[in-house]
C-alpha cells in the first residue's frame, strides 16, 4: 500500500512535459466542442423552425393550436386535428404495446430457458430493424382489411353506444395506426425493460423465494420495483418514437384532418401532414403553417423527454431510499 502511495505522490509531483500538456489541452477542447455540437444543433433547429413559422404565428397566434380549420385554398390553418391525431394514436399504441412488452421482458429475463432466451430476444429486437415503409405496406394491405372486416365491426355492433366505438368502420383510421405503431415500438420497450430486470440483484430474488414467494410474487415485489426507472424510461422512449413516426402511420391512418371521438375514424398526424404536403408547397402562409406544425411536434417531443427524465430520476431516488431502508 505504501508503494502505491509513493508512486502516486511521485506522479503528482512530476511535471508533465510540454508536449503532453498540449495534447491534454487539445483533447479537452475537442471533447468540449463535441459536447457543444449537440446543443448548437438543437438551438439552430429551434431558431430556424421559429423563423420559418413567424408568418403563421403572426397570422393565427395561439388560435392556431385550437383551430380545426385546414383549408390551403383559403389560407386558413389550424393544428388541433393533427395534434389530436398524433397524441391519440401514440397513446393508443402505448396502451397496446406496454402490457405485451412487459410480458415479453418478464419471460425473457425471469422464466425463459437458456436455449430459448437468446433466439427469442433476437427475434423481438429484429422487429426494430424492419423499415417503417414495410410496416406501412403490411398495414394497408393486410392489417387494415382484417381489422375492418372482423375486429372493428364486432366492437361497433356490440359497443357502438360508447362514443369511442361509434360510427362507421373503414379499416384505415386511428385504430389501425395505433396497432402498427404498437408493433413498431414493442422491441424498444421490451429490450430496455428486459435489461432493467436483468440488472436486479439476484440476491433479492433468491431472498424472496427463500421466504416462500411464488414466481409471480417474486417478480411483483422484488423485480418490478427495482426495474421501474428503466421501464418508465423505455415507455417514454417508445412514446417518442410513436410521436415522430411518419411513413407507416401515413399509409394507414386515413389522412383526414378531423377530430372524432371514435377510434375507428380516419385521422391525421403532424408528421403525416408535413410529409404529404411539404413537397407541394413553395412559400407563403401554407409553408409557415407546416413549419409551425414541425415546431409543435418538436416541442411535444422535447417536453415528453424532459418529463421522462424527471420521472426516471424521481423513481430511481425513491427506489434507492427504499433499498437503504431495507438494508
Amino acid at each position: 500500500m505504501s508503494f502505491i502511495n509513493n508512486q502516486r505522490d511521485k506522479f503528482r509531483r512530476a511535471p508533465l512535459p510540454a508536449r503532453e500538456r498540449l495534447g491534454d489541452t487539445l483533447f479537452r477542447i475537442i471533447a468540449f466542442l463535441a459536447a457543444a455540437t449537440i446543443v448548437l444543433i438543437i438551438a439552430l433547429l429551434v431558431i430556424q423552425l421559429f423563423r420559418g413559422a413567424i408568418p403563421s404565428i403572426r397570422e393565427f397566434g395561439f388560435g392556431f393550436l385550437s383551430s380545426t380549420e385546414w383549408d390551403p385554398v383559403n389560407d386558413l390553418y389550424g393544428a388541433w386535428p393533427f395534434i389530436y391525431g398524433t397524441l391519440v394514436s401514440s397513446l393508443l399504441a402505448l396502451l397496446f404495446a406496454v402490457p405485451l412488452s412487459l410480458g415479453i421482458a418478464i419471460f425473457l429475463s425471469q422464466f425463459a430457458p437458456g436455449w430459448l432466451r437468446a433466439p427469442l430476444g433476437f427475434i423481438v429486437e429484429l422487429l426494430a430493424a424492419i423499415p417503417s415503409v414495410v410496416y406501412g405496406l403490411w398495414g394497408i394491405f393486410v392489417l387494415a382489411p382484417f381489422l375492418g372486416e372482423t375486429i372493428e365491426p364486432f366492437f361497433s355492433d356490440h359497443f357502438g353506444s360508447i362514443p369511442i366505438f361509434a360510427g362507421p368502420v373503414y379499416g384505415v383510421g386511428l385504430f389501425s395506426a395505433a396497432v402498427v405503431l404498437a408493433i413498431m415500438i414493442l422491441p424498444t420497450i421490451s429490450a430496455i425493460s428486459r435489461e432493467s430486470m436483468l440488472n436486479v440483484p439476484r440476491d433479492l430474488k433468491e431472498a424472496a423465494q427463500a421466504l416462500g414467494a411464488t414466481p409471480w410474487e417474486t417478480v411483483r415485489m422484488s423485480v418490478l420495483p427495482l426495474a421501474r426507472p428503466g421501464i418508465i424510461g423505455a415507455v417514454i422512449l417508445g412514446l417518442g418514437r410513436a410521436l415522430g413516426e411518419t411513413m407507416a402511420v401515413t399509409m394507414v391512418i386515413g389522412n383526414r384532418p378531423e377530430v372524432s371521438a371514435s377510434i375507428f375514424a380516419p385521422a391525421y398526424t403532424i408528421a403525416s401532414v408535413i410529409a404529404n404536403e411539404f413537397a407541394e408547397v413553395t412559400a407563403g402562409l401554407h409553408m409557415a403553417a407546416l413549419i409551425e406544425l414541425a415546431l409543435i411536434l418538436l416541442a411535444i417531443t422535447l417536453l415528453l423527454n424532459l418529463l421522462a427524465r424527471l420521472l426516471v430520476q424521481q423513481t430511481g431516488a425513491r427506489a434507492a431510499r427504499g433499498k437503504d431502508k431495507r438494508a
